[in-house]
């Protein structure tokens, strides 16, 4: 396995985290659709949720590989980052674009686990992907913005205190981009009254995920990110951090199933040998391992070059394309070598599965991905 050598001790760290929550956890969380509250808080505790923040506000200081890592090794022990890998990928809007007194009244207890920031407020309903056709406004009033609108596929708004949200505060002033106008509030949820409601909705992984409905909820003007009517800049940078831990997440599930493939397929006897011995099982596994090696590479020059401050947004990209395509390759190979126990609940293959699904579309999906690289990275015509 190709890993950062700076980062073995993090990796070795997660995995002895990971051990205490057995598959037997996550099969329950999963059964009873249930935030793994535990889990979350054993990853705080152990610094694990804060390894972003500086550590003049009580964190580690550490760059993107180190969460990367962080966020990989949890997928590869069979648990689920997805519960709390926001509070990782949002962390970039605050920490480039905050201002330091907003720093200081929100990282600590955030570092410290007092406060949790893992909701992020940007798709929306009638818009789906295209952000700058969002509906949620923002007016000013005084010494707060109020907000009405409505969210979708907000995850964790339930479990979480804090909310990024993108709301548009006036209209694109002309001959600007129709994403002119947009705006990142910070809403701490606590205090939103009885104009914000949230709604989960079940869907076929345990992903905790909810539409949030504002009524003119109150917003204090200092609580606004960076300048009135540049969020979307703010967002887009967010986003590619998104995707980079987002895709070694997919690395790190890719590697789970490629190991319970193997070492079911070593065990495995039909017909008095053990079916790996066979190249129509073999030689699928050997594909998805290529597969995810090769992603794993493209992970990593993407970790490289955002934290050498680049642009990133063509590696980005590319590497959640990648990483998403080889865990799902690898999730269909592990399914079809466990045969019929692919199903089994007890294999927690299937619950693997259903959550690596997911990739394919959000939080871009695969298609709007290789618009960009033909438009942005190719120069070819605009599609959409």
């Amino acid at each position: 396995m190709m890993v950062h050598d700076e980062h073995t001790e993090i990796r070795e760290s997660v995995r002895r985290l990971c051990a205490q929550f057995p598959a037997a956890y996550w099969r329950e969380m999963d059964r009873e659709r249930a935030y793994p509250t535990a889990f979350v808080q054993a990853l705080t505790e152990a610094g694990f949720l804060a390894v972003l923040i500086p550590e003049e506000y009580g964190g580690s200081g550490l760059g993107l590989g180190a969460a990367a890592a962080i966020l990989e090794e949890i997928q590869k022990s069979g648990a689920n980052g997805a519960a709390c890998h926001a509070q990782l990928y949002m962390m970039g809007t605050l920490l480039r674009h905050g201002s330091e007194e907003q720093k200081r009244k929100y990282l600590p207890g955030i570092a410290s686990g007092a406060l949790r920031m893992q909701a992020f407020g940007v798709t929306e309903p009638t818009s789906g992907t295209d952000t700058s056709a969002l509906k949620t406004v923002a007016r000013r009033d005084g010494d707060v913005w109020r907000v009405s609108g409505q969210k979708v596929w907000t995850s964790r708004a339930e479990y979480s205190d804090l909310m990024l949200v993108l709301a548009r505060t006036r209209p694109p002033r002309e001959g600007k981009k129709p994403a002119d106008g947009l705006s990142v509030l910070l809403l701490d949820m606590r205090e939103a009254g009885a104009g914000l409601t949230i709604r989960p909705i079940r869907t076929m992984m345990n992903h905790s995920t909810t539409e949030v409905f504002f009524d003119d909820v109150p917003v204090p003007a200092e609580n606004l990110i960076g300048n009135e009517g540049d969020g979307f800049k703010y967002i887009l940078s967010g986003m590619n951090a998104e995707r980079i831990l987002i895709a070694a997440e997919c690395i790190g599930d890719a590697r789970w199933f490629i190991d319970k493939a193997v070492n079911y397929a070593k065990e495995r006897e039909v017909f008095g040998r053990p079916i790996g011995q066979n190249q129509g099982v073999q030689f699928p596994i050997a594909r998805a391992y290529a597969a995810t090696e090769a992603a794993a590479l493209m992970v990593q020059q993407a970790v490289a070059k955002y934290e050498a401050g680049e642009n990133v947004g063509a590696e980005a990209n590319m590497a959640k394309l990648l990483a998403a395509d080889a865990s799902w390759q690898a999730a269909d190979m592990c399914v079809q070598t466990h045969g019929g126990f692919g199903f089994a609940e007890e294999y927690d293959v299937e619950r693997k599965f259903r959550e690596a699904r997911l990739y394919q579309v959000a939080p871009i999906s695969t298609n709007l991905i290789l618009s960009y690289l033909g438009e942005h990275v190719l120069g070819l015509p605009r599609s959409y």
